[in-house]
């Protein structure tokens, strides 16, 4: 068993657990990249792993009442089968060199979605604060819809069970707090990614010591990372792991490493003067309050 391996997905499954977010849109583009596992066994793989570690960073939210078990019901409805209809989708693209290509592209454009939508959660999150929970109606074809669009990017890629899911509920439940989408979502994607796996497993592109070696790391990780959850600097995560995300799309995209390098290199200063700039705002904020 690969040990660096399993310290990828260590790191991996703290971020999830910090954030709810970034399992395959950054598990599975470290396979390919750096363990040079081809894409379509990275996903298996990944989703197989993810199966096992959603569940623990699940169960924190439940037992702290960040779930909305009807929003859970109505996106598995259209997830879970669409989910299957992905895989077969991905196995009905080609021959071999074809659906490492596509899978590769398809991934690329899941990994620049997901980084939009945490832009878009972060600045949700500031501007609406984490007040009590707002009431919501549940509205059951809109949310089947997610569930449909997520389960077939979750089966062909492997990446939108978190991130990519999360951005549609905040479009159509605006008033949902961060902590409710993230619970919501960590629910809603174990029968998802359950349904992805076998999908791979019943065609055989799952590989058992790949997901052995991810899981051993990603399961401590995912625990280690919600019980800091409500510690940890969110902001700080969130920008760091949407820079990771766009270098490993740029990558993906078979953009030179020196591009790769001058976007992530601006994005990281954007970052810092993004986060001078809250601090000094609510810095000046208190002082206002003070006097």
């Amino acid at each position: 068993m690969d040990l660096t391996m399993a310290l990828a997905g260590l790191g991996v499954g703290i971020v999830v657990g910090l954030t709810g977010m970034g399992g395959g849109a950054l598990m599975t583009p470290i396979l390919v990249l750096l363990f040079h596992v081809n894409p379509v066994a990275a996903i298996s793989s990944d989703l197989a792993a993810s199966a096992v570690m959603k569940p623990f960073g699940g169960a924190v939210h439940a037992r702290r009442g960040t779930v909305n078990w009807k929003l859970v019901a109505w996106l598995c409805a259209g997830s879970v089968p669409s989910a299957f209809l992905g895989v077969l989708l991905l196995r009905l693209l080609g021959d071999d060199e074809t659906v490492q290509h596509t899978v590769k592209i398809a991934l690329g454009a899941a990994l620049l979605l997901a980084a939009g939508g945490m832009l878009l959660k972060a600045w949700t999150s500031r501007r609406n604060g984490d007040g009590p929970p707002a009431e919501i109606t549940v509205r059951p074809l809109p949310t089947v819809l997610i569930g449909i669009m997520g389960g077939l990017v979750v089966g062909l890629t492997s990446v939108g069970s978190g991130s990519l899911i999360i951005v549609a509920l905040l479009a159509v439940y605006p008033k949902l707090r961060a902590n409710d989408l993230v619970g919501t979502d960590l629910v809603q994607a174990i029968p998802l990614v359950a349904a992805a796996a076998l999908g791979h497993a019943f065609f055989g592109d799952l590989h058992l010591d790949i997901a052995g070696a991810v899981m051993l790391g990603s399961i401590p990780g995912v625990l280690i990372g919600s019980r800091i959850s409500s510690r940890a600097p969110g902001g700080l995560v969130r920008s760091a792991l949407i820079i990771v995300l766009l270098a490993s799309s740029l990558k993906l995209f078979d953009v030179s490493t020196t591009v790769v390098g001058v976007v992530t290199g601006v994005a990281v200063l954007a970052a810092i003067a993004a986060g001078l700039t809250g601090q000094a705002a609510a810095r000046k904020e208190r002082e206002t309050i003070s006097v």
